[in-house]
């Protein structure tokens, strides 16, 4: 099976990189979008979620946050913010994000809480501990 490049890069340095992958699924901002090698060159945004790549008949999995990717016909680079392989995932650090995510958003809009900022740590929380569970 011909195989294509990825790698996943945040303002931090590369967290992942293959040349072995077989397939890459991505969750865009329009839908899931897989990739083989071949594909057409495109550019997509992605929204939280996370990266699957097939090597050798393995999945891997990454949570990653906003960000684009870069498809070409040999790889595919994913430009994000931030991201993290499922085996490296801290789960209770997942949860106290998770908590107090859920305690701004229930507080009182008195209290000047940025919402939409609120929101985006409540899903990048619960995608990091879905992601997790393929560890």
């Amino acid at each position: 099976m011909n195989t294509l490049a990825l790698n996943i890069v945040t303002p931090n340095g590369s967290v992942y990189s293959t040349d072995q992958a077989e397939l890459i699924v991505l969750q865009t901002e329009t839908g899931e979008m897989g990739v083989m090698a071949g594909h057409i060159p495109t550019v997509a945004p992605l929204k939280i979620g996370e990266v699957r790549t097939t090597i050798a008949g393995k999945q891997l999995h990454v949570a990653v946050s906003e960000g684009f990717a870069e498809i070409r016909p040999t790889g595919v680079s994913v430009l994000v913010q931030s991201a993290e392989q499922a085996d490296a995932i801290d789960i209770e650090r997942a949860k106290a994000s998770l908590s107090r995510a859920e305690e701004r958003l229930a507080s009182d809009k008195q209290e000047n809480i940025d919402y939409h900022r609120a929101e985006k740590a409540l899903h990048r929380a619960m995608n990091r501990l879905d992601v997790a569970k393929f560890r």
